[in-house]
């Protein structure tokens, strides 16, 4: 069998990628704008989804880390690159550069897990949206400014804050510019777990194991179904689930689950 083509990391600019067998760390780099997402950075990390679409991997994003020593705190993504934007016109908008992207990312395969450690505003923010699994620090601070620069957050937070947080809290986000603490994110739900910054990749991959421990092809298909539209279930559901019912992984896994039971 022909090895899984492997993803050229030494060509990106604004992304440090690193693959390993199961999963792919992409960390945002462009440091010296706070790792603000230009169109550059967008053309990437559609590089990096066209890789995975091809050969299905958990998705690791991370923004710089902070270093004590050095007095500087960590940092995700500050939100789209400003000056950019603003040359940006109506067509730019209909395009959907941002959204197209983040949407693409929330479609993966497999799942894809925000590592968040300081600023996740804007873009920031709704680039993490995207993710299925959000893990933070205290110093997180995540929100959506956009209405305070005379435009609204239109690549996903409109709809996404709303399912992840509720209503209340979404419209005081949007609307009033509200920037939530990390604790503030763990108790609305936004992350799932609140991590030390020196703990957070530690935690991350801890995350990807354990999503590696699982059947890969009924984690895949177990995050399509989960995507799916209210009305397409239970007949979805079924369709699946016989899909999986054939699988040699299904037949291996159950089997050796009894035999371990039988040995006890």
């Amino acid at each position: 069998m022909a090895a899984s083509p492997s993803l050229d990391t030494g060509s990106f600019t604004t992304l440090l990628v690193e693959e390993r067998g199961d999963r792919l760390v992409a960390r945002l780099h462009r440091p010296e704008v706070r790792n603000a997402i230009d169109q550059v950075m967008v053309d990437e990390l559609h590089a990096v989804c066209a890789h995975l679409e091809r050969v299905p991997k958990t998705l690791i994003l991370t923004g710089t880390p902070g270093d004590p020593e050095a007095g500087t705190k960590g940092i995700f993504a500050s939100g789209a690159d400003i000056a950019q934007l603003r040359e940006r016109r109506r067509g730019d908008a209909l395009a959907g550069i941002n959204s197209t992207i983040f949407d693409r990312i929330a479609a993966l395969p497999m799942p894809v897990i925000a590592a968040l450690d300081g600023y996740a505003l804007g873009g920031g923010a709704e680039l993490a949206y995207a993710a299925d699994f959000r893990i933070g620090t205290e110093a997180l601070r995540m929100g959506n400014p956009e209405t305070n620069l005379g435009i609204m957050a239109a690549a996903g937070a409109t709809w996404r804050l709303k399912e992840l947080v509720g209503e209340p809290l979404a419209k005081e986000i949007l609307l009033a510019g509200k920037v939530l603490r990390g604790s503030e994110c763990l108790a609305a739900g936004l992350i799932t777990e609140l991590v030390a910054p020196e703990s957070l990749m530690d935690a991350v991959h801890a995350l990807a194991d354990r999503i590696g421990a699982q059947d890969p092809l009924a984690v895949r298909i177990t995050k399509s179904v989960f995507r799916a539209p209210r009305e397409a279930h239970p007949v979805i559901d079924t369709l699946a689930q016989g899909m999986l019912f054939e699988s040699d992984a299904k037949f291996e896994r159950m089997q050796a689950f009894l035999d371990k039971t039988n040995r006890k």
